[in-house]
């Protein structure tokens, strides 16, 4: 069996060593420091080695992080929230709500850029991007890690594969998203059904691959680009998407859907040596860390 993955016995604590005589050591869950050896339980029926971080972007989301933060799973390693800034009490209410979270002061602008800083102030092995607007359900985070561990390079959120769903793109935002996506699987040799969705998740080592370099909402469609390029393991995970709970979102279709057809001509463009063929499983700016 995987040195990533076992079955969690029911009646374990969440936390399990294992000793070297066959035996299991248990230990308490308190602390986000992960020791070698250890076992994260995650389910009753899964548990796993590798920590678990979540990166939050978020400029101005103080209302909605509540939503956000009560869906997260307990046994995660640890979440990076990514201040863009902001005016509210968005750093001051995730505190509140998780007091290890780790927080990144953003010194640029953009998506992009958030999630570049955050990925960079990860501790945990793999890695999670979720929205702060409360449109993800962080219970899916289970699904992702599980893709994971079982072998996956990028588990990629889709709200249109079998058993994903929307309740927030308006119709021309899904005709947008439709042609972007049907221009990348052609272009790239991709099989995706969703190209334009911040819920993904991904092995740290990953980042060295894909070299990220873009500061707005266009970062999911370089990163989807780059994996394939790359040779990754994708492998997709039906999401739901909730309408946004408070607030507006930033998102501009029309200037947006501009920005991602420029990366995908761009990346068109560039030459990128792939390290194996890509296989499709169906189913740095830095900011300051306080």
């Amino acid at each position: 069996m995987s040195s990533f993955l076992r079955p969690a016995v029911s009646g374990e604590d969440p936390l399990i060593t294992p000793s070297t005589n066959g035996h299991a050591d248990h230990s308490s869950k308190i602390g986000v420091g992960r020791i070698s050896g250890q076992y994260r339980r995650i389910s009753s029926h899964l548990a796993i080695a590798p920590p678990v971080s979540v990166v939050i972007p978020a400029m101005n989301e103080a209302e909605n992080l509540p939503y956000v933060f009560k869906t997260l799973p307990d046994w995660i390693h640890e979440v990076v929230l990514v201040d863009g800034n902001s005016t509210d009490d968005t750093v001051q209410v995730a505190r509140d709500l998780w007091p290890g979270v780790t927080v990144v002061k953003q010194r640029g602008k953009g998506k992009g850029d958030a999630l570049i800083s955050g990925f960079a102030a990860c501790t945990g092995e793999i890695i999670v991007m979720v929205d702060a607007d409360g449109s993800a359900d962080g219970n899916e985070i289970i699904s992702y890690v599980s893709a994971l561990v079982s072998g996956a390079d990028f588990a990629k959120g889709s709200r249109f594969a079998n058993g994903g769903g929307t309740d927030d793109m308006t119709p021309i935002r899904k005709l947008g998203n439709w042609a972007l996506c049907a221009v990348v699987n052609a272009k790239f040799g991709a099989r995706y059904t969703d190209l334009c969705y911040g819920y993904n998740a991904f092995w740290r080592h990953c980042l060295d691959k894909i070299d990220l370099d873009c500061t707005g909402f266009e970062v999911e469609t370089l990163m989807n680009i780059r994996v394939v390029k790359a040779g990754l393991r994708v492998q997709e995970i039906p999401s739901h998407e909730y309408v946004r709970i408070h607030g507006v979102s930033n998102l501009s279709a029309v200037r947006d859907g501009l920005r991602v057809l420029r990366v995908i001509l761009h990346e068109r463009g560039k030459r990128h040596a792939r390290r194996r063929t890509p296989a499709f499983a169906t189913s740095a700016n830095q900011g300051e860390v306080s």
